[in-house]
């Protein structure tokens, strides 16, 4: 979508047409428009501070589809154009696997890849795996150092309810900032090494960017390292602990952008998530989809 300034002719008073179109841009503008914004806005978690709150997103930006690159940098974005079909994103997935990275599975199948990001712990995330148990659902938990210090008990709970444990950064920290191979790998080292300690296990290397936020040569350093990064194809504005979303409004973004091979993003703070998620795997079901590991996609570009 391009946005045009409009040029009124010089005049003390608007034509009947001007008029007109001026409130038919406004209506645009304060509906259809903020939809698609939120829609397009809805990618990234906010930062993590000390005291756990959370930014506004006003960190968060808005491009033009038809003006992205294949490769494009920034902030990771999509833009949903049709109901039941994956998003146009910030890149292909062409361009994406050769760094190892992922942001949708295959579209032709109903499959469904569950993701969710934990940046510390308020106390949602056991009726989220509850429900995951329930449905035999496997997820990815991409953690911070703060959750594995506070919650290693949730964490041990995941690995034994078979679910992975993936590398989410351990200060989470805007990571296309950093420029060198040595501090990348401090951020993702670092929290292996704590993940093992706590756990006595290697962590899965898996890889999510803090907030969305990549660059090219992040996605190389990654790979290099041995990480596959995932990125998602379906996400909503659920991060708010103040703010969150209505169970109608959940379902709505989450029932009707769900498409084929979605990677979905959630977080794990979300109260209504851990609310809605047992009623709404149940509704995916019923819609024909399975839930599945995103290491199937690792296996699939290795083989």
């Amino acid at each position: 979508m391009h946005l045009h300034f409009f040029h009124f002719p010089h005049s003390r008073t608007l034509t009947r047409f001007s008029a007109i179109a001026l409130l038919l841009l406004t209506a645009f503008f304060s509906g259809h428009f903020l939809d698609v914004l939120s829609a397009r806005l809805s990618p990234t978690d906010p930062p993590i501070s000390a005291d756990k709150s959370l930014s506004s997103d006003k960190n968060l930006s808005f491009q033009s589809v038809s003006a992205l690159p294949a490769s494009a940098e920034g902030n990771w974005g999509l833009s949903f154009q049709q109901e039941g079909n994956p998003p146009v994103a910030n890149a292909t997935a062409e361009y994406l696997g050769q760094f190892d990275a992922h942001y949708v599975g295959d579209t032709k199948e109903n499959k469904i890849y569950l993701t969710f990001d934990a940046g510390y712990e308020n106390g949602n995330t056991p009726a989220i795996l509850d429900a995951l148990k329930k449905h035999h659902a496997p997820a990815t938990f991409f953690v911070v150092g703060n959750y594995i210090q506070t919650s290693p008990d949730l964490v041990k709970r995941m690995i034994a309810e078979g679910h992975t444990v993936g590398n989410h950064t351990f200060h989470h920290p805007d990571m296309s900032k950093i420029a060198t191979k040595k501090s990348f790998s401090e951020e993702l080292e670092s929290l292996e090494k704590l993940f093992e300690e706590t756990t006595g296990q290697k962590m899965t290397r898996f890889y999510r960017p803090p907030q969305g936020k990549y660059s090219e040569s992040n996605l190389q350093m990654a790979k290099e390292l041995g990480y596959h990064t995932f990125f998602w194809s379906l996400a909503y504005v659920d991060w708010y602990e103040d703010r969150q979303p209505t169970h109608e409004d959940a379902f709505k973004k989450l029932l009707g952008r769900i498409h084929p091979g979605a990677i979905v993003l959630l977080h794990s703070t979300s109260r209504t998530n851990a609310e809605i998620l047992d009623e709404l795997l149940t509704k995916w079901e019923e819609m024909g989809y399975s839930f599945h590991a995103i290491s199937e996609l690792v296996q699939t570009s290795e083989s």
